[in-house]
């Protein structure tokens, strides 16, 4: 059964600030289909550490700059001005699947957080758990009135709950689009191999991305331009489908085209790409097809779009993490790169289209880390998460 995109805990001290680079970008024979094209040089710098098996790292968009780092197990950190915060600025710890809040491994946990494009006059965000019964909530959360730094955790309104027919594959990712929808990204439902067809299912939210318009009052609406929108055998709520495990995809700021990272199953791991101009309804092949190659024999529903960057499971590598295109100004030679890396040997890729639209990727750095996810801050700038607990940021 194929893992998500963590493992272990590795417990380390909490450092109130901490800064020094650790490792230095170089090239590398092994490339994604045999060609070469290399960033300029870059170092990972830490920024802080400490943190219990955390899995993100992004920020409110309200120009306090700064960071808000999710913790499996049920607590968001804030790093300010490179210090760790004591008090987090949620724990919904005891909502949480118990096996996320102990030592062992399990896919389960607090997965993702997400804030409004109006956070900073609102104060309005979005969580997305498994609950004591391992199924999935979204929830929104409203900041507290009087700081800042600390969430009001009466405020909570469940606005979907999708019941998990296994422990595994639950995605969790959530992130707002340059159309201002909510994007959530759910698993197949898990165990190995898609046992119940959901990739290839419309009739289930599992195994899709969803595309919430959640600027209502109370609950959500579904856009009326969602592809499924009046298609009785679908849920509306689907943007794509055929996704066995998204583990992370992000929106280049820049041009709102959308990265889409698919943890594969036994042998093949696979990044897709979906224009800005995309109206949605992309079906990308799970489990009729594991990347591009032809997985359980079953006949795709429809139409598959193939991913444009796949890799194997030779070199120990195993599962992908998804980042992000870069658009910082620290190291401006990664400009336009996207980034995304495997969690087994923290190998990180960088790709880039050539003029004639295919994709190349060249493997810029060996990081030795766990790597759980990449995040941006307000700035553009691209930092990558170790799950033994560190926050690390791209730097010359």
């Amino acid at each position: 059964m194929k893992r998500t995109a963590f493992f272990m805990v590795v417990a380390v001290p909490l450092l109130a600030v901490a800064v020094f680079a650790v490792y230095q970008a170089r090239s590398d024979e092994r490339t994604i289909n045999n060609q070469a094209m290399q960033p300029v040089d870059y170092q990972l710098v830490e920024v802080a550490r400490g943190f219990s098996r955390p899995l993100y790292v992004t920020h409110a968009g309200d120009g306090s700059d700064r960071l808000f780092v999710v913790e499996q197990s049920g607590a968001i950190k804030i790093i300010d001005d490179g210090a760790v915060l004591n008090t987090p600025f949620l724990d919904v710890s005891g909502l949480i699947s118990e096996t996320a809040t102990g030592g062992g491994y399990t896919e389960q946990g607090l997965l993702g957080l997400a804030f409004a494009p109006d956070y900073a006059a609102t104060g309005v965000f979005y969580v997305n758990y498994t609950d004591r019964n391992g199924n999935s909530v979204i929830a929104r959360y409203r900041v507290s009135e009087g700081d800042p730094n600390v969430a009001d955790p009466t405020s909570a309104e469940q606005l979907l709950y999708l019941q998990q027919p296994y422990r595994n594959h639950n995605g969790g990712h959530m992130a707002f689009g340059p159309d201002g929808y909510l994007y959530v990204v759910f698993g197949d439902g898990g165990s190995g191999g898609d046992p119940e067809g959901n990739g290839q299912n419309l009739g289930t939210l599992l195994g899709t991305i969803l595309r919430l318009d959640v600027n209502t009052a109370t609950g959500y609406a579904v856009p009326a331009d969602n592809p499924f929108v009046g298609n009785d055998a679908a849920r509306p709520e689907i943007w794509a489908w055929g996704l066995r495990n998204a583990w992370r995809f992000s929106f280049d700021r820049a041009t709102g085209d959308l990265y889409i990272a698919d943890v594969g199953q036994n042998q093949w791991e696979e990044i897709h790409f979906q224009p800005a101009s995309s109206t949605g309804g992309e079906n990308y092949g799970w489990n009729a097809y594991e990347a591009s190659y032809a997985y359980s024999g079953v006949e795709a529903a429809s139409e598959v779009v193939w991913p444009v960057l796949e890799y194997d499971h030779s070199h120990g590598w195993c599962s992908v993490t998804g980042g992000y295109v870069y658009r910082g100004t620290l190291v401006p030679g990664l400009q336009g790169y996207y980034f995304y890396g495997d969690y087994c040997t923290g190998t990180v890729w960088a790709a880039l289209p050539n003029p004639g639209g295919e994709w190349r990727a060249v493997i810029s750095l060996e990081t030795g880390r766990q790597i759980s996810s990449f995040g941006e801050d307000e700035a553009g700038e691209l930092y990558l998460v170790d799950y033994s607990g560190v926050v690390l940021r791209f730097e010359p």
